[in-house]
């Protein structure tokens, strides 16, 4: 089947509102990632130096060598980074999620006893701060592997949950597969944890973010002093906020690493991001462990049969009446490019439309002659499809005074005998008066008019009924 992987719907118009405890209107979640001593290093036994996300403008790998400068960056992050912001968070009572490197972690028995004593999470990072893009699946696989019992090791108890950040497109699988997680985050893709399927296992991702992140003191372009960092996290906690009042409640994900906000100059305008959200009512600072228990006992995953997995005989045999007596039309649609966006009413209706519309001239007059006369001879002897039967109920058109059956028999001989297709009309967007209203209007139209009604009323019937069936 030719299918399409990314999901490009997510929760549509329709996202749930998160629920978060005691009716918080949102819940801010910050990360501390800790990835000084296992970046890429010579003394690791990597190739290179490390050349990412320090205060080294253009840095640039080494190879084979030690890079001093980018060694000692790192190193102020463990050494006095990381405290600068235990003091403040433990300070400000707001626990943390740590995305601790597995041999970073190792390196850092003192901070790792910190991290416990504040009751901090500590989620894998993977077992080094190195890129995935490049590893073999199975050497990925073991690198997880290693991760988590390394973590296991030195922390006392495993990983809850998993951030890679350098992963490959193989990455949220392996580690699903891994199992053992209650959420993986190595996604950017939204403002709300969602389940994602991955073979017989039910995966909970918790979204992460590069945007309210201070890697952007990195990166170019990007923050240049505290003020600007406060300002984009204000923004962003005001317009969710206010989601949250309206009862769409959504998650903000804040990403931070010890080597840069616990820099003087850049944590000032971390401190009055935290000042300023203390002046609210109805704010939660999770971990993201505990946004996890929360959205697995109060969003708890569903499986539901998807049109983009459906066999050919199963896509036909659900949808191949939308389209009244042409089940071509679904055979079709099958072979398009489906993905998760077709698991909707909407995503299948388009589908099946883009068949339609792409037919021939003969192939769509064929659809329309299909259709019945409105309270014709096929409804007086009950043999309409049980689709159109519900239709024609709807409107009233099953209950007819012998004047307005006379009516709507003489008009559909005349409409019938000037086009040569059924008139047809999306009854259940009308009542009686206004599809009779509607016959008589249309009848006089040009044919090469009509036509092209008929069949946007088509596709009009058929999105009302994938309404129902989806």
């Amino acid at each position: 089947m030719n299918r399409y992987p990314r999901n490009m719907i997510g929760y549509g118009p329709d996202a749930p509102d998160a629920a978060w405890p005691n009716g918080a209107k949102i819940a801010v979640q910050f990360v501390l990632n800790y990835e000084e001593g296992g970046e890429n290093c010579v003394l690791h036994g990597d190739a290179t130096s490390e050349a990412f996300l320090s205060d080294i403008a253009g840095a640039a790998p080494w190879e084979g060598k030690r890079h001093w400068n980018m060694e000692s960056m790192y190193e102020y992050g463990a050494r006095a980074g990381f405290w600068r912001l235990h003091r403040l968070f433990t300070g400000a009572d707001i626990p943390l999620t740590i995305y601790g490197v597995a041999t970073a972690l190792a390196r850092s028995p003192t901070q790792v006893q910190a991290m416990k004593d504040a009751d901090w999470e500590i989620a894998s990072h993977g077992l080094k701060w190195v890129e995935h893009k490049d590893m073999a699946e199975a050497d990925e696989r073991a690198a997880i592997a290693e991760a988590v019992r390394l973590h296991t090791e030195v922390v006392g108890t495993p990983p809850r949950g998993w951030y890679t950040g350098r992963c490959s497109e193989n990455t949220v699988r392996l580690v699903a597969e891994q199992g053992g997680f209650d959420y993986i985050s190595d996604t950017y893709d939204d403002d709300l944890p969602y389940w994602l399927e991955v073979g017989e296992r039910d995966q909970l991702i918790i979204p992460y973010t590069l945007e309210a992140n201070d890697m952007r003191y990195a990166t170019a372009p990007g923050y240049i002093e505290g003020e600007q960092f406060f300002t984009y996290l204000r923004d962003a906690f005001d317009v969710l906020y206010a989601e949250g009042q309206d009862g769409a409640a959504k998650m903000m994900s804040i990403g931070l690493h010890c080597r840069l906000i616990g820099r003087p100059g850049k944590i000032a305008g971390l401190m009055r991001f935290i000042d300023y959200i203390k002046g609210f009512d109805g704010v939660w600072t999770p971990t993201r462990a505990q946004i996890a228990e929360h959205w697995a006992s109060k969003h708890p995953h569903t499986r539901r049969e998807r049109a983009s997995e459906m066999s050919l005989e199963r896509f036909v045999e659900k949808f191949g009446g939308v389209f009244e007596h042409s089940a071509w039309i679904a055979e079709r649609a099958h072979e398009l490019e489906l993905g998760p966006a077709h698991d909707t009413a909407a995503g299948v209706h388009n589908a099946l439309a883009r068949m339609f519309r792409s037919a021939t001239q003969d192939e769509r007059l064929s659809v329309l002659t299909a259709h019945p006369d409105l309270a014709g001879k096929l409804a007086a002897a009950n043999r309409l499809t049980a689709e159109s039967t519900h239709e024609q109920a709807s409107a009233g058109l099953d209950s007819l005074t012998d004047d307005e059956r006379a009516r709507f028999t003489e008009l559909n001989e005349a409409y019938v005998s000037k086009h040569g297709f059924p008139f047809i009309i999306a009854v259940r967007d009308h009542d009686k008066a206004g599809i009779m209203a509607a016959f008589e209007r249309r009848i006089s139209n040009a044919t090469e008019v009509e036509f092209d009604e008929a069949c946007r009323q088509v596709e009009r019937i058929a999105q009302v009924r994938l309404e129902d069936i989806v």
